[in-house]
């Protein structure tokens, strides 16, 4: 299906007036967003992340060029009409006292209302079939004070659903939440993008989640501007690996993800057996600069099984034992004895 473009930014440069002159945080940035896609904003501190998302949301003036929503520029639009197209969802924690999940969704419908506007059937309606939407309907008349944050934090995207707006822009929506909670939430935008049509557009620091999920990546740096592509694409050209790498990490083209650097490797051991345990094995090993392989020509060889791990050392004894953390205890023992071991 051929996404339609829904927002376009031609020179745009962000940042904050000043007395004397103006601070710019992002230059000249030429983009566009589409609908029916989840795009991920990634960024260091301060790149401008926060500021390009509030100017893009009207929360605050663009320093120069233009920002087109569906073909009208943001500066025509009323407040009233940008919140019957654009809902935020922001990162802050707020504490509610006395709200019911219901309620709170329930003003995602005051731009059709009024914000003590009284909600009809239809109105509420939407708010149970945003609740549903997101899997929380359970919730419903749970007080918002008692939820855990990432309860809450599908509450505050129920109610951006339930503002039916084409277009959601969400600042670090998986902060503060468990990394389970952090797919959940991602999964669930990458959903409301291809199944509902919504242009979702947030930042994030949860660069492995992006790379897995993001249909495209917003790259932004003072030094290099903005760089926009597929994940796949920011890889092979480089991008990702020169924007994220640093001493001590690296981009890893097998899995499209960045991985510590191991060690230099200090010994080399001939690894078979069971899948599973076999790659927890070498994982456990390569941590310690022990480089394991069903390839790996050694005298030294562990062979894993489903409950068990023989391990045969270059001298020949043979150790069995029933975890890897004991078995990764007795290679390192081997390799660097106690003092007393040596008399």
């Amino acid at each position: 299906m051929k996404q339609k473009t829904i927002i376009q930014l031609e020179d745009l440069t962000t940042g904050y007036r000043g007395k004397h002159k103006a601070r710019i945080i992002a230059n000249a940035v030429n983009a566009s967003l589409y609908s029916g896609q989840l795009t991920c904003l990634l960024g260091v501190n301060g790149a401008g992340k926060s500021t390009l998302l509030r100017t893009l949301s009207a929360l605050q003036p663009a320093l120069s060029g233009s920002i087109y929503i569906q073909n009208k520029l943001l500066s025509e639009y009323t407040d009233k009409q940008l919140a019957q197209i654009i809902s935020v969802v922001l990162t802050e924690r707020f504490d509610l006292r006395n709200m019911s999940v219901a309620e709170l969704t329930g003003m995602g419908r005051s731009p059709y209302t009024g914000f003590w506007g009284k909600l009809g059937k239809e109105d509420l309606i939407i708010v149970d079939e945003s609740l549903q939407l997101v899997g929380i309907e359970s919730l419903k008349r749970r007080m918002v004070h008692t939820l855990s944050d990432g309860e809450r934090q599908k509450v505050m995207i129920a109610k951006a659903l339930a503002q039916q707006t084409p277009i959601i822009f969400l600042d670090e929506p998986t902060a503060f939440l468990d990394y389970p909670s952090k797919v959940e939430i991602m999964q669930l935008l990458h959903t409301l993008a291809h199944d509902y049509g919504k242009t979702v557009f947030l930042s994030t620091h949860d660069l492995e989640l992006a790379l897995q999920i993001a249909d495209k990546l917003w790259l932004m740096d003072k030094e290099c501007g903005l760089q926009i592509g597929i994940p796949e694409d920011l890889s092979i050209n480089g991008s990702l690996e020169k924007f994220f790498s640093n001493k001590g990490i690296t981009f890893d083209y097998q899995s499209g993800l960045f991985k510590v650097i191991t060690p230099d490797i200090s010994k080399r051991i001939h690894l078979s057996g069971e899948k599973a345990p076999y790659y927890m094995v070498k994982k456990a090993l390569s941590r310690n600069g022990i480089l394991a392989d069903i390839n790996e020509e050694s005298s030294d060889s562990i062979c894993c099984e489903p409950s068990s791990y023989t391990y045969i050392s270059s001298s020949g004894e043979k150790t069995t034992l029933n975890n890897i953390e004991a078995l990764l205890g007795a290679i390192m023992d081997e390799m660097n004895p106690h003092p007393c071991d040596k008399v």
